[in-house]
């Protein structure tokens, strides 16, 4: 499956190039304002975003700024005109972790999301939720007892899902299609989360009625 990417763009014209460049490597859902933008952002697991500062309303950096205080870490490259070092050190600063001036190359710009995903992913190794330790790579829960607790390779795909956007709230189709195979169904879900929860603890994932999982807080 391909990485999936938030584009938030306002021109119309450099939109619909970026996108057609993007689309070559990403799964891309495109916005034309911060505030919808956002609305994706939170909504939605993203692998990587790519954000444009000066947005009508709600400029980049609003925008990111609320995306980290919904404890998203998603990697974002903000895109800009603007390129003094002062507007640099802003973009950063607000939670950007790459900036790339305008008008950029294609190539640079697939090369520092590439660079993104790979130091996200390098950096994401070790996890904590609540107490416990979380090592992806190791398909390993450590409990707060010192406890070792191996998991399936599935049930480690699903828990690294979780892990990534702390706060979001994953419904059982975007659990589907980020982990599993097109042949399974939500129940699939049900029963991989009751598996990770009999291993470790019941409240290392939280049920959020209605509306899917989460990432929980277990002592």
């Amino acid at each position: 499956m391909d990485a999936t990417l938030l584009f938030i763009e306002d021109d119309p014209s450099i939109a619909e190039m970026v996108i057609e460049v993007l689309r070559e490597s990403y799964d891309v859902d495109h916005a034309a304002t911060g505030e919808a933008g956002l609305d994706l952002a939170l909504r939605k697991h993203y692998d990587l975003m790519v954000i444009d500062r000066r947005l009508p309303g709600m400029d980049g950096v609003a925008v990111i700024a609320a995306v980290r205080r919904a404890r998203i870490t998603t990697p974002v490259l903000m895109l800009t005109a603007l390129g003094t070092v002062e507007d640099r050190v802003s973009g950063l600063d607000g939670g950007a972790n790459d900036y790339l001036v305008k008008p950029f190359d294609f190539d640079e710009l697939l090369a520092r999301l590439r660079a993104l995903r790979r130091g996200f992913t390098a950096e994401g190794q070790r996890r904590y939720i609540g107490t416990w330790l979380f090592t992806p790579d190791t398909h390993t829960l450590y409990s707060p007892y010192d406890e070792r607790i191996s998991l399936t390779a599935t049930e480690s795909a699903l828990l690294s899902l979780l892990t990534e956007s702390p706060e979001h709230v994953f419904s059982r189709e975007e659990i589907l299609s980020a982990v599993f195979s097109s042949d399974d169904t939500p129940g699939t879900v049900d029963t991989y989360v009751h598996y990770i929860r009999r291993k470790a603890d019941y409240d290392l994932i939280e049920t959020v009625r209605a509306r899917g999982y989460r990432l929980g807080e277990p002592l």
